[in-house]
């Protein structure tokens, strides 16, 4: 099944996202290896010059390390992980601020429901899940 895009951000900005969650999230290890370009393009339903251009960006902020011929693979370096989690977590706050605005919420307003929301909760409970089995997503190509 091919991967959902919006028209909110460029689809080359939105796979990077989609690559940097399956990252941080285990879908991809700390030095597995990533799909091909060919690979990842074909399960998402873009071309290969789309996800190329993704994979230049994800290169770039040092995710991926290429070995010659072997292919690329995810870092190891914990600052670079963690320096995806601070992308992550701005462009979701980004995202979560500009849909609550498109509704009427403020930033106040949703700073207010956020700690509702945390203190409604026990830590453990409002953490997100994860797949304990370290299962890729049936749709996400797992080498």
């Amino acid at each position: 099944m091919a991967w959902q895009f919006s028209s909110r951000a460029p689809v080359y900005l939105q796979i990077c996202s989609r690559i940097r969650a399956d990252i941080l999230g285990g879908v991809y290890r700390p030095d597995e290896q990533i799909p091909s370009v060919r690979q990842l393009a074909l399960v998402a339903g873009v071309n290969p010059n789309t996800m190329q251009r993704a994979f230049t960006v994800l290169e770039a902020e040092q995710l991926f390390i290429t070995r010659g011929t072997l292919g690329r693979f995810i870092t190891t370096d914990t600052e670079v992980l963690e320096r995806a989690r601070e992308i992550m977590r701005h462009e979701t706050v980004a995202r979560l601020v500009e849909e609550a605005a498109a509704v009427g919420i403020t930033p106040a307003e949703l700073i207010e429901g956020i700690r509702a929301y945390e203190e409604s909760f026990p830590a453990s409970e409002a953490e997100p899940t994860t797949d304990t089995a370290g299962e890729p997503s049936p749709d996400t190509p797992h080498t």
